[in-house]
């Protein structure tokens, strides 16, 4: 799939998760979170920490959310970005994309072992659609 049309088939789907959503509004974990949900977006925020952004619960891991997201957006340094797209596989998780920052070669090779489809060197915020 070329990059274009791979980034279509991401910012087309409705449900994304933010790993490293966070409360400071100057991280970029805040500003992706907040963008895609003010372009429309089902977005469920992830930190260890928990607690609540806008409203929104905080989960802890990937598989305390309520449901599985179409998109796991990563906003966290590579070597967590390493452990993440790990649980994602494991919970069957197949759309990765990693912000500016959280890439990682060694966790870009385990997604394309594990046949996982993975964004890198883009930001959602730019791509995202807006909805209705």
């Amino acid at each position: 799939m070329k990059d274009q049309d791979l980034i279509a088939d991401f910012v087309n789907r409705r449900v994304w998760a933010v790993v490293g959503a966070s409360q400071d509004r100057k991280k970029f974990g805040y500003r992706v979170f907040h963008s895609l949900r003010q372009a429309g977006y089902t977005v469920y925020p992830v930190n260890p920490k928990g607690g609540e952004l806008e409203g929104v619960t905080v989960y802890p891991t990937l598989a305390d959310l309520p449901e599985l997201p179409e998109v796991v957006n990563l906003v966290v340094p590579p070597e967590v970005t390493e452990q993440v797209v790990e649980e994602a596989h494991r919970l069957g998780l197949a759309r990765i994309w990693m912000q500016p920052g959280a890439e990682s070669a060694k966790a870009i090779a385990y997604c394309h072992a594990h046949g996982m489809l993975v964004i890198q060197q883009a930001c959602a915020m730019v791509y995202k659609r807006y909805w209705d």
